[in-house]
């Protein structure tokens, strides 16, 4: 049970790590490489959505490939994840995911310890947060329940949409919101700002749990036609 519990830790701190990784790294590439903001944020979207889709399918069998507290929160309340696991998944994540930055620093030879000092608040930050942490969870969920060989795929995709539809560029994650705190390049968020976000991605993410209890809840008689066939 613990090199069980311990697989998992390390899957999602690990998972987490390369997700802001790519997501810093890719952001100070782009930056480098061009003054056009649009196109920059291009360069930072397309590695996001990709690399999203690589961990999801490679950590998914062994932790469910969370990466994100607000997906355990919604994980632990459904049941799919035992409410003594969700502390030690959510320390992981957030530690992962300043790691991640600092990693990012040294393979850029940029200073490894940084704060950000991009200001990102306002309403409509805020409701962009909400927005597409919901949007977020409705994906995971949704696939869960029809589709769950195309999690990682679905995923990917959405958050590669949602860089671009959302003020906010879609951080929809509380450890991912952290872990951008510690970087002053591309992607950074001041620390300031950080606790505002995590509230509206949380309320997003809750507000997308009860309304895929209605969307995806299975119908009375697939559930009968379900425990007969177990019967």
């Amino acid at each position: 049970m613990r090199q069980d519990v311990f697989r998992r830790l390390t899957a999602e701190g690990l998972g987490t790590a390369l997700l802001v990784c790519t997501v810093v790294g890719s952001g100070i590439m782009a930056d480098k490489l061009t003054e056009d903001v649009a196109l920059a944020l291009l360069g930072n979207t397309i590695p996001t959505g990709a690399i999203l889709v690589v961990l999801i399918t490679i950590f998914g069998p062994i932790s469910g490939a969370h990466f994100n507290p607000a997906v355990s929160l919604v994980m632990a309340i459904r049941g799919d994840l035992r409410w003594a696991e969700l502390a030690p998944y959510v320390a992981v994540q957030s530690f992962g995911a300043i790691l991640g930055s600092l990693v990012a620093h040294g393979m850029f030879d940029l200073e490894i310890l940084q704060y950000s000092t991009t200001s990102r608040t306002g309403g409509a930050q805020w409701f962009a947060e909400g927005v597409a942490t919901f949007g977020l969870l409705l994906t995971i969920l949704g696939a869960v329940r029809f589709r769950s060989e195309s999690v990682a795929m679905m995923v990917g995709l959405y958050i590669t949409a949602a860089y671009w539809f959302t003020a906010s560029t879609s951080f929809a994650n509380p450890a991912v919101t952290i872990g951008r705190a510690f970087t002053d390049t591309f992607a950074g968020i001041n620390p300031g700002d950080v606790s505002s976000f995590i509230i509206a991605q949380i309320a997003g993410a809750l507000a997308a749990m009860v309304l895929a209890g209605v969307l995806f809840a299975v119908p009375q008689d697939e559930a009968e036609l379900t425990a007969g066939e177990q019967a």
